[in-house]
């Protein structure tokens, strides 16, 4: 969230990011509310000063044998008073907290201004996209004819937007997602975490989904648990609450885990295929890092992913994400578009975000300057290092053989047994 200092004394910086990020919320709203909030305290504060100042008389009357019955009488009056007043006053406390929940982060002076997705900006593009000799078939149908992916027997047991993988796919999946692991451990030095793929209300609003995007999520209403939709909501929410050494920054996690998403909103898109699943597997990056070298922070990250795709020979793009486009807790996000011949376009397989403070603050995420003085806030980072599923798209559709048989990229090989090509049906019932 903001710094409600921020909001209360220069709203106008906040109103411009709310313009530029086309949103429908309005300044003049929180202003209403906070001041409403301030009267509402100034008239209590008056009224405790009143029943003070009134007891301290009764005091004196007592002590003196003088009647005190009516002043007595003003002090009830004003004691009731004073409960209605409190009752109003944490109302409208609730109210500018719920206000100021729903407002998104203040995008980066870097970040392109646009209203929509066909306003980001292109910054940097790798490979050549392969040339074929014959049409590029879609990653559903190369795979659903050998055999790897069953979309029926998915929806007998769960429904659309589910798949089974059998045989060759689900190997090619668990190859891609240690694959990756294994890279960030050894080469970029993150610290591997399996963290619970069901968290709290609490969680879920550290990181932003909550109260705004409830509907996106799976909620286990006996528990009021959710599932997570990436683990950056529990890996972000590992240190909430705590002041971490300065000495110690930055931490660098990650984690593959399945994510579970509603896809409220995306009815009639990506029907077919894995590209829209409810359920998936990614890989997560996850930054704390001090506020003076975060975007340096982005901008590893960004090369990290960038790394993986390069390793397995994928041409993508990377596009900086305009200020209508971004998500709700970011001030600045870089997104890799691999190549998919079949689709002929580019498709988002990572999004790379600098929160700045945002995130730290909902959360409450400290660190403590070496020097001494007053803890700050951490900035955090998340990116996909890199989504499983979609990985595994680019690499059926930009692989496959005319003959319907896919090869194996070179880097993946040792994690599929020294298999260099899937040419046989998985074999299954």
């Amino acid at each position: 969230m903001l710094d409600l200092k921020l909001m209360q004394k220069n709203p106008e910086i906040v109103a411009k990011a709310l313009h530029a990020r086309n949103s429908k919320l309005d300044m003049g709203e929180f202003q209403a509310l906070d001041a409403r909030r301030r009267d509402l305290l100034a008239e209590v504060e008056a009224l405790k000063a009143q029943r003070n100042k009134a007891s301290a008389e009764v005091a004196a009357l007592k002590r003196a044998g003088r009647d005190a019955s009516e002043l007595l009488k003003t002090m009830s009056a004003v004691s009731e008073r004073i409960k209605e007043l409190d009752a109003q006053a944490e109302e409208a406390k609730a109210a500018v907290e719920s206000w100021v929940m729903s407002v998104p982060n203040i995008p980066d002076a870097s970040v392109p201004v646009g209203r929509d997705e066909n306003e980001n900006v292109e910054v940097a593009r790798w490979g050549t996209p392969r040339e074929f000799s014959f049409p590029p078939k879609e990653h559903w149908e190369v795979g659903t004819k050998l055999g790897g992916f069953d979309f029926d027997r998915a929806g007998k047991l769960a429904g659309s937007r589910f798949v089974v993988s059998w045989g060759w796919a689900a190997r090619f999946e668990r190859a891609i997602a240690n694959y990756f692991m294994d890279i960030h451990i050894a080469e970029h030095g993150l610290i591997e975490v399996q963290p619970p793929l069901m968290v709290n209300r609490r969680t879920m609003t550290g990181t932003g989904q909550l109260p705004k995007f409830e509907e996106d999520l799976f909620r286990l209403e006996a528990w009021d648990y959710f599932l997570i939709p990436t683990a950056e909501v529990p890996l972000t929410n590992l240190h909430a609450g705590e002041v971490i050494p300065e000495e110690m920054l930055p931490l660098n996690y990650a984690a593959m885990t399945p994510c579970f998403r509603s896809e409220a909103g995306s009815y009639g898109k990506d029907t077919k295929g894995l590209i829209r699943q409810h359920q998936f597997l990614k890989v997560e990056m996850v930054h704390f890092a001090h506020p003076e070298r975060s975007f340096e922070a982005l901008e590893t990250m960004r090369a990290h992913a960038e790394t993986l795709l390069q390793r397995l020979e994928l041409p993508y793009r990377v596009v900086a994400l305009c200020t209508g486009d971004m998500g709700f807790s970011a001030c600045k996000t870089y997104d890799l578009e691999v190549w998919l011949p079949g689709q002929n376009k580019f498709r988002e397989i990572s999004s790379c975000s600098n929160c700045g403070d945002f995130q730290a603050r909902r959360a409450n995420i400290r660190f403590k300057p070496k020097g001494g003085g007053k803890p700050e806030f951490v900035h955090t980072l998340n990116g996909s290092g890199l989504a499983v599923g979609r990985t595994l798209v680019a690499i059926i559709e930009n692989y496959q053989q005319e003959d319907g048989s896919i090869v194996v990229p070179k880097a993946l090989r040792p994690y599929m047994g020294g298999i260099e090509r899937v040419d046989a049906p998985a074999r299954h019932l």
